[in-house]
């Protein structure tokens, strides 16, 4: 969670809050024991809006219903989500429940039901109680507090929230963005809920372009377990309420939205790395000199996501040959004899051999929160990144007593 104020050359990250024109809430409806369990983000003025989904065939009856709402016109102006039930392999009632859900919603704030998103997460295969769902739409108001942030989470240790104010045609525009995430998660596109809210004033077509090539670099490059869920989308609206001239490709503050708008994304994904299941550490990896930007990725996600690799950090162990193996399963290009690896700055693999390191300083390097593994693939100029954590007893005892 963003709590501390930071300044850049082109942006500042703020304390979380709503950018111009969008209210919520969240609360407690009954689909979980205790903790929020519903929530909603409402714009005062339609918004311009953009998503990225799952690529799993079992796509949720919320997802696809929210994928097909913004097609329709690229536009919302609010969004209903709820945690504890998926409504995913749901059939038909499904269906049916997520378009009620919808239409409820729509109702209450008298507006279009085309301008209603819908999301769901939680236990795949029950279906949504439609009792409790409209009790909780009854009672949500429209209120400048945050709790939507917590109804969404699932086995997640906390919020993950971020804000960040630019100065746009001398206008302070405001790009707010949260999600979940913490188990299922190896996106593309992505393992998790996400939402962002701005108040940027921003050219039809535009704001999709940019949520998918940010997303191509931030969330579709964590992983934490390797699957790939049912539900998952980032949902991003632009109401224009900061009244800047219109961006587009050619405006002077562009590459500076663009920038702030990847800070965004950038940190809710590490967030959702760092918060993995059971995890006790986040591990980035860099790639330099690959032989392309695809490479670079491959590389990177590749070596997060070996379940081999995961462990040995967990256990604080400098097995650099599982890095190396990792490496290899992919069809980059690597120069196999002049590959070298770096951990928390100390030299592991020097041209694809054990590097002359002491045991004891690599151990505490590796008692760290954050390992940080540089690649350096000696066969281009590009680059790659990508984070995801350590795989410990505790996400096993997680996934083995979810349901029950």
């Amino acid at each position: 969670m963003q709590t501390s104020l930071e300044n850049t050359s082109e942006y500042q990250i703020i304390e979380f809050t709503w950018p111009k024109g969008y209210q919520s809430d969240g609360l407690h409806a009954g689909l979980r024991k205790v903790k929020n369990d519903m929530g909603w983000i409402y714009s005062t003025t339609p918004a311009k809006a953009a998503g990225t989904y799952t690529t799993n065939q079992f796509q949720a009856a919320p997802t696809t219903l929210t994928k097909n709402t913004i097609n329709k016109n690229h536009t919302l102006q609010a969004i209903i989500m709820n945690s504890a039930v998926a409504n995913s392999c749901t059939g038909k009632l499904g269906e049916k429940n997520a378009l009620t859900t919808q239409k409820l919603v729509a109702e209450k704030l008298n507006i279009n039901p085309d301008l209603v998103g819908v999301a769901s997460t939680g236990l795949i295969g029950d279906q949504l109680p439609m009792d409790i769902i409209t009790k909780g739409i009854e009672k949500l108001q429209l209120t400048d507090n945050t709790e939507v942030t917590n109804a969404v989470l699932t086995t997640d240790k906390h919020a993950k929230t971020i804000s960040i104010q630019i100065d746009i045609d001398g206008k302070p525009v405001t790009i707010s963005g949260f999600c979940k995430g913490s188990g299922m998660i190896h996106p593309m596109m992505a393992t998790m809920l996400g939402f962002v809210t701005t108040d940027a004033n921003i050219e039809d077509g535009l704001l999709q372009e940019i949520l998918s090539s940010e997303v191509d670099s931030t969330f579709n490059q964590i992983t934490v377990d390797g699957d790939t869920s049912t539900n998952d989308m980032v949902v991003t609206m632009a109401n224009g309420q900061a009244e800047n001239t219109e961006l587009t490709k050619d405006s002077p503050d562009y590459p500076s939205f663009v920038s702030a708008f990847h800070e965004v994304l950038s940190t809710l994904a590490q967030d959702i790395a760092e918060d993995g299941e059971g995890s006790t550490k986040l591990v980035e990896v860099n790639v330099q000199n690959a032989a392309t930007h695809d490479d670079g990725q491959k590389v990177a996600k590749a070596i997060v996501g070996s379940n081999l690799v995961k462990s040995a950090i967990f256990g604080e162990d400098a097995n650099w040959g599982r890095i190396v193996a990792a490496i290899g399963q992919t069809d980059a290009t690597v120069d196999i004899e002049h590959t070298s690896i770096w951990l928390n700055d100390l030299p592991l693999v020097v041209d694809s051999q054990a590097a002359d390191f002491d045991e004891k300083e690599m151990k505490q390097a590796l008692s760290n929160n954050k390992i940080t593994i540089l690649v350096d693939l000696n066969s281009g100029t590009s680059t790659g990144q990508a984070w995801g954590c350590d795989l410990t007893y505790n996400y096993v005892r997680i996934n083995a007593t979810y349901k029950s």
